[in-house]
């Protein structure tokens, strides 16, 4: 390492990977660890607007990505039962236009492949695997993080980016508790060919009481990511439990045969959970602190998650470029920056889940407005979320 005391990064996902990259660009040391065997990742799709998409772009990890990407040219919403178009908003060339930078959809392993070869590749990032952490403590001049194994590792300062279910987090606040939002999620991915009508380059999302199901192209269209959401009375830990294809229809009772005739085609699903995190009375506590979901975990419905990481990490990373930098300040500057955006964000993914899972006669009224509302009316109030520049 060019540093004795480097800034050590919790978690080798999009958030961790991205904060590294952004520190080593200034020219510090930064050492991550990741608690798995090896720096992959889990899971099937993710989208990203143009507020990610910016960060990548800043980051020089685009053009590593661009020929693996779908780059749908609209936003299809379409009533479940039966598979009626309710609105359409443009996305392709008039999105690009109007936010400075593409809506992606991908696949997460393409994305975390990018990352981590990026990080791979810079002097000052060492990335270790099958390094899960077993506690954390201030130091006069740092912080002392110790593994499970015993090992040692002191640092600068320390960030929890180790996702919904973060080690840091429970260490400095141990009294957060997650709490389970009353829904589970299961994502596919299918070949083109098996997708059927899924396979156009587009968004499509399906709305139904109780239940939603989102899909769009990856791997240049190669592939089709699903995912289904529905109601749950119970949850499950994990983020990769197997399910059959057939347990996962069988939410999706009156959805139009259109689409659930293709979800049967896909094999396998992986199942989650999804939970909240109540605010917590800060992101850090001295030289320690969290970015992305470890700080403040997104709901699904908005597709954000990734873009918020990306956009924690670039903005901590500017707040620590200068070696002679205050590292606690900058984490508090970093939160009083970052705070507000995160909780509209989160609060507009809750509505969202709600408005998606709406029951007659109320759902009889959102399906009247999609209707009825100009395209442009609809994409206006998203504004404030896809303009949002690392400037």
């Amino acid at each position: 390492m060019p540093s004795e005391r480097p800034i050590l990064v919790v978690g080798g996902g999009i958030a961790g990977l991205a904060l590294a990259l952004g520190l080593a660009r200034h020219g510090r040391a930064v050492l991550v660890l990741e608690s798995r065997p090896r720096f992959e990742t889990v899971g099937a799709g993710i989208q990203l607007g143009s507020n990610g998409v910016r960060v990548l772009q800043r980051l020089g990890v685009a053009e590593r990505l661009r020929a693996k990407v779908g780059e749908p040219v609209a936003l299809t919403i379409l009533h479940g039962r039966s598979a009626r178009t309710l609105a359409q908003l443009p996305l392709g060339a008039w999105f690009a236009a109007r936010y400075g930078a593409p809506y992606w959809t991908m696949h997460r392993g393409d994305l975390h492949e990018a990352l981590a070869a990026a990080a791979a590749a810079e002097p000052g990032i060492l990335l270790r695997s099958s390094c899960a952490l077993a506690s954390v403590r201030q130091e006069a001049a740092g912080v002392l993080a110790t593994t499970v194994v015993g090992e040692s590792l002191a640092g600068e300062a320390l960030v929890g980016a180790d996702g919904l279910w973060s080690t840091v987090r429970q260490a400095i606040f141990p009294g957060a508790a997650l709490r389970f939002a009353g829904a589970t999620a299961a994502r596919a991915v299918l070949a083109a060919e098996a997708a059927g009508p899924l396979a156009e380059p587009r968004v499509g999302l399906w709305l139904g009481s109780g239940a939603n199901v989102v899909h769009y192209p990856v791997r240049a269209g190669k592939e089709i990511a699903v995912v289904v959401i529905a109601r749950q009375n119970g949850s499950a830990p994990g983020w990769d439990n197997r399910v059959e294809a057939a347990s996962v229809v069988a939410r999706l009772a009156g959805f139009h045969h259109s689409l659930t005739e293709v979800l049967a085609r896909a094999g396998d699903y992986r199942q989650w959970s999804l939970y909240r995190l109540p605010p917590l009375p800060s992101w850090s506590k001295g030289r320690i602190g969290l970015i992305g979901d470890a700080a403040h975990p997104m709901l699904p419905h908005l597709a954000q998650g990734g873009a918020l990481a990306l956009e924690d990490a670039w903005v901590l990373g500017q707040l620590w470029r200068d070696e002679h930098a205050d590292l606690a300040l900058g984490l508090r500057q970093f939160e009083a920056q970052r705070h507000a955006r995160a909780a509209r964000v989160e609060a507009l993914s809750r509505r969202n889940g709600h408005l998606y899972h709406l029951r007659p006669p109320l759902a009889w009224a959102r399906d009247a407005a999609l209707r009825l509302l100009p395209a442009s009316w609809l994409l206006a109030g998203f504004d404030r979320l896809y303009g949002w520049r690392p400037d």
